[in-house]
């Protein structure tokens, strides 16, 4: 489950309106506008120096999307028409890219490169579970994805989000381990956990010390010391020590929202969005015994909030209504003066001008 943002030109904004202007539905609505057409875009990452954004698709088929966030354009990133693939022998246990038909696309991390490439781990489901990673080659007029390999998750657990370090190792969260479920997670009991790429990358091993109720958004500190993971169950975020995962460093307060997905941002602080935790209209704040398909279907606002990793301080960047146009918020990119918000449940991504 898990958010965005356009660079902020007016030509790029009367360009998008213009997109939008033409595509009956598609109207802005709850204080957003939209770019529609994307089948549940659950994260969204922008490819570094350029106005791409990369969607991750929580859907069979649905794959990778590539936004143009000047003007709303978006098109078929990955598998796309002619899918690449450079398999590399450090995936020894992983030679194939996964089945496109079933393939469904969750949490994104990307970490810039050199030389306008950088590498892209997408979390992926349906065809297969494990982190699949790609090399993102931005030096021509549009992006390019090569698939490269995937690290699987062990047998029986599916990851929610995933982030890597600068020598290649990867975190990855799980939601619910086998047994717990989703009014588990509203109880605010321990559900999930934060599993370790091994060495040779033939898959991952738990972090003990991890479990929150709900794993959720993970990201990792610049200098790699530290390991943010979001609790959904708790709505709070909480610091790990690297070297030393079994100690929790701090945490922020509860937060009025369900905290999805984590992202580091241009000032180094961490943003995350969900949605709102007290929306009378759904009954107020989930409890032990919330159905999720009605907590998924009620519309919710959503509030968007930037963290000092430091102090765990939040500050409130975005919010909206509910809106039955779009609900389910997970995610927010901000880039320039304005941010991007995406969903696990429908078909559009939104944006609006920042606080």
């Amino acid at each position: 489950m898990r958010t965005l943002m356009v660079v902020a030109l007016v030509g790029a904004s009367f360009l998008v309106n213009a997109v939008e202007a033409a595509e009956p539905g598609c109207e802005p609505s709850g204080g957003l506008e939209f770019v529609c057409g994307i089948k549940n875009g659950e994260d969204l990452v922008l490819v570094p120096g350029t106005p791409w954004i990369i969607a991750s698709g929580y859907a069979a088929g649905a794959g990778i999307v590539l936004i143009d966030s000047r003007s709303g354009a978006h098109s078929a990133l990955y598998p796309g028409e002619s899918p690449r693939a450079d398999h590399e022998p450090l995936f020894a246990n992983c030679a194939t890219p996964p089945a496109p038909a079933l393939w469904v696309t969750h949490g994104l991390n990307l970490r810039p490169g050199s030389n306008g490439h950088s590498t892209l781990y997408a979390v992926g489901h349906g065809a297969r579970e494990a982190i699949e990673v790609f090399d993102v080659d931005a030096t021509g007029a549009r992006p390019a994805l090569t698939w490269k390999g995937c690290v699987p998750m062990p047998e029986g657990l599916d990851a929610n989000s995933v982030a890597s370090f600068a020598d290649g190792s990867l975190v990855a969260t799980v939601l619910r381990m086998p047994g717990k479920t989703f009014p588990d997670v509203f109880a605010r009991k321990p559900t999930g956990a934060v599993f370790a790429s091994l060495p040779d990358m033939s898959g991952f091993e738990l972090i003990r010390g991890s479990e929150l109720s709900g794993n959720n958004g993970i990201e990792v500190s610049p200098d790699g010391r530290e390991i943010f993971v979001v609790s959904s169950g708790l709505h709070t975020i909480v610091a790990f020590s690297h070297t030393n995962p079994t100690q929790q460093l701090r945490t922020t307060g509860r937060l009025p929202f369900l905290p999805d997905n984590l992202h580091r941002g241009p000032d180094a602080r961490l943003l995350t969005a969900g949605m709102k935790d007290d929306e009378p209209a759904c009954g107020g704040t989930p409890g032990p015994t919330e159905d999720f398909a009605h907590f998924s279907t009620c519309p919710r606002g959503f509030i968007a909030m930037a963290i000092d990793p430091v102090t765990m301080r939040e500050t409130l960047i975005a919010d909206g209504p509910a809106n039955p146009a779009f609900s389910n918020a997970t995610m927010v990119l901000t880039v320039g003066k304005q941010f991007w918000i995406g969903t696990f449940s429908g078909d559009r991504v939104g944006y609006g001008t920042l606080r």
